[in-house]
């Protein structure tokens, strides 16, 4: 559908950014969107499939082209994670788990290039109510990977501390041991965990949200006729360019995150 001939600008902007009708939940904070889950799922066996494509390929002489690239994927996350995790084999879990969250997360980032009316041709066929193909710029995906990681959290910092090891730390940090105190590091120990996932998702979603709103406008832009077209596209390609690193710094942050969330875990106070 072209901007600003069957629609006008707020309803095509509106249509764009809704999620198709078939959801699970009654549209709150817990409610599984469909489309988001969707293209989220395909991404991740798409994501799972070309490591599998890589290592099956794999040679232990002179590598190829997507050996090597996967290679300085592979050592780049894990350069990230010894630089940070230093608290047991970081092999086992941790830097397999920043490479997962960092290749899933591009991948839905960069479903934002995407141009939305020519995605459209195809979605509609699903869902004449709207599809949204960056599970990121959905604050219900953002939210429900970070608190994955949250919960994850949890629990090495019960494995490393032992329960009562945590529940101590909740009760008597940072502020010492004494009964009086308790009330207050409870407070403190509480604020902090729930801050982590909120900026941890809330980031990720802020820009991505951001990046497919101006796309949209952007778009308009260029459906208004020849200097529209010409100015519209010039800055589209302009954002685009600049939206690759975006794209690629937002992956980078929440997968650093990751592992500094995990890390702090592994640490006694």
């Amino acid at each position: 559908m072209a901007a600003g001939k069957e629609l006008t600008p707020t309803e095509y902007i509106g249509h764009h950014l809704t999620h198709g009708a078939k959801q699970l939940g009654d549209g709150g904070f817990w409610t599984l969107h469909y489309d988001s889950l969707a293209v989220a799922m395909l991404l991740g066996m798409v994501g799972i499939g070309f490591l599998w494509w890589v290592v099956r390929g794999a040679t232990s002489g002179v590598p190829n082209k997507r050996q090597a690239f996967v290679e300085l994927l592979v050592g780049f996350v894990d350069n990230q994670a010894k630089g940070i995790f230093r608290h047991g084999d970081r092999n086992r879990f941790i830097a397999p788990a920043a490479l997962t969250v960092f290749v899933w997360v591009l991948l839905m980032n960069a479903m934002d290039f995407l141009p939305v009316d020519i995605v459209a041709l195809g979605t509609h066929g699903i869902s004449e109510h709207g599809f949204r193909i960056v599970p990121t710029a959905d604050v219900n995906t953002t939210f429900a990977l970070a608190l994955s990681v949250w919960l994850l959290m949890i629990y090495y910092s019960i494995a490393a501390k032992g329960l009562g090891g945590w529940v101590h730390e909740l009760f008597c940090t940072p502020f010492g041991s004494n009964l009086l105190l308790w009330p207050f590091n409870f407070l403190f120990n509480c604020i902090e965990y729930l801050s982590k996932p909120l900026s941890h998702s809330l980031r990720l979603y802020g820009n991505m949200y951001a990046g497919e709103l101006i796309f949209l406008l952007l778009w308009m832009w260029a459906a208004t006729g020849l200097v529209g077209t010409v100015f519209g596209s010039v800055l589209a390609l302009g954002w685009a360019i600049f939206h690759i690193l975006i794209v690629v710094l937002q992956a980078y942050i929440f997968m650093m995150l990751t592992i500094v969330y995990l890390s702090m875990a592994h640490e006694h106070h």
